[in-house]
């Protein structure tokens, strides 16, 4: 499940993603809760869902089966995402196991968050958050209990 800020505070889009087990409303409809503030603007498809997010949001629902974009109302913006994770995942990873899913997403979010920073402002930025710290093979490789 992804959700896409448009146009944060410097001006780019951003993204959060992450492994859900089924695509029930609890389950959906939760994440959007969880992540988003309460009036917010919300751009959904006509998944069903979604169909209760009004009672919290201001949502916009758009029907792919009529078009893809009404004015504001779109998911292009979650759907480039994908779009460029599928890219990584055929064309770099060739092959991805399910209980490493969310290590994916968490990289191919990444990628997206900084991709107006330079390659070395990048290095930078991922280097300040693993300096010190130990990752041992046996936590590499254990089965997660909850995606990060």
């Amino acid at each position: 499940m992804g959700l896409l800020d448009r146009h944060g505070p410097d001006g780019h889009s951003t993204v959060r993603a992450t492994v859900v087990n089924d695509r029930r409303r609890r389950t959906l409809a939760g994440n959007v809760r969880r992540n988003v503030a309460k009036g917010a603007q919300v751009m959904t498809d006509d998944f069903v869902s979604y169909n209760d997010l009004n009672r919290d949001f201001i949502h916009g629902v758009i029907d792919h089966a009529e078009k893809y974009v009404d004015g504001m109302i779109h998911t292009t913006g979650i759907e480039n995402f994908w779009a460029l994770l599928k890219r990584a995942i055929k064309g770099t990873y060739v092959s991805v196991e399910p209980f490493h899913l969310f290590r994916y997403l968490d990289e191919e979010a990444f990628r997206f968050n900084t991709r107006k920073a330079s390659d070395g402002d990048r290095f930078e930025r991922l280097a300040r958050k693993v300096t010190g710290k130990r990752l041992s093979y046996r936590e590499l490789t254990a089965t997660p209990t909850t995606p990060a």
